[in-house]
């Protein structure tokens, strides 16, 4: 996809972070916009700043995690504006700690929102541009999922947050293949940034109360929270600079979007180990001082 102007835009996640950034650059491009988030008071901001800019905007809360709320957002999105070009199956929450030490309400928060959300995103939205491209012989479609360098690394302290990108680095290939299996007129790529500052490493606040872990905060939660924040807050690369790489992508036809190509190093590292058939490699081998990091704050006695 190379012509965006009257183009419609559906990005998840839209009110912060990455999201925010994909509206902006999708509105300067000329298309039109449908922002998605649980956050209802940020959202209502974004889409007025959007709105007196001039961009045609269509704004609703949606949980992601819900299939039903995903159904309704294509729906208005249709009913709206016509069609779908270009989807941003964006939204996303992290957590932490020894894998062990997650309660069953962390992996359903965290799945929800990380593949659940990329599942329903992509089964409702690839159906409705199929549709769009029956109706429009010239219609093209691209669709980009946000996974994580955890997608494509195994960081210790971070296993939920691991399993959820894996798989949606796995569902992304599966659907370029599918598309290229019935030659539609829609790509898809996959979007693995690695430390970027945006509000997830303070996605807590938005967790449904329904999913509220009712554990102990272990010490390697907490250090891992603390290294999440640190590494988030002190990324150079900044949301804007991914919105633009990605842009570039999709222009280009690209699969693979990475903030960090340097981080690269350590997943041909964990590759080769797997095809040699050795233990993991580590994902922190060059920079051990994570690891020691990691291990001091587990060390420490939690707090009563």
């Amino acid at each position: 996809m190379k012509d965006f102007r009257g183009k419609v835009a559906v990005i998840t996640g839209a009110a912060s972070g990455l999201g925010r950034e994909f509206a902006n650059t999708a509105a300067a491009l000329g298309m039109k916009l449908v922002l998605a988030d649980v956050q209802a008071k940020a959202l209502e901001h974004a889409a007025e700043e959007l709105l007196a800019q001039g961009a045609e905007v269509l704004a609703m809360v949606c949980d992601v995690s819900k299939g039903s709320h995903v159904q309704e957002l294509a729906d208005s999105a249709v009913a709206r504006f016509g069609g779908v070009h270009l989807v941003f199956n964006n939204a996303g929450v992290g957590s932490g700690g020894l894998i062990w030490e997650n309660s069953e309400q962390d992996w359903e928060w965290v799945l929800g929102v990380n593949l659940w959300g990329v599942i329903h995103g992509v089964r409702v939205f690839t159906r409705v541009m199929l549709e769009c491209a029956e109706r429009d012989a010239d219609f093209e479609g691209h669709i980009v999922n946000t996974a994580s360098m955890a997608g494509l690394l195994t960081p210790p302290a971070m296993g939920v947050y691991n399993v959820s990108k894996h798989a949606v680095v796995a569902l992304s290939e599966t659907l370029y293949h599918d598309l290229k299996l019935v030659d539609a007129p829609i790509r898809a790529s996959v979007l693995c940034p690695y430390f970027v500052p945006t509000g997830i490493a303070h996605s807590e606040r938005n967790r449904p109360d329904d999913l509220s872990s009712h554990e102990r905060t272990t010490p390697s939660q907490v250090a891992s929270q603390m290294l999440t924040e640190k590494a988030v807050e002190s990324g150079k690369v900044t949301a804007a600079d991914v919105a633009r790489i990605t842009f570039d992508a999709i222009r280009e036809g690209r699969f693979f979007v990475y903030s960090h190509p340097q981080a690269l190093g350590a997943a041909q590292e964990r590759f080769d180990a797997i095809v040699q058939g050795k233990p993991p490699a580590d994902p922190y081998g060059a920079t051990p001082q994570v690891t020691e990091m990691l291990k001091a704050g587990i060390k420490r006695k939690p707090k009563h």
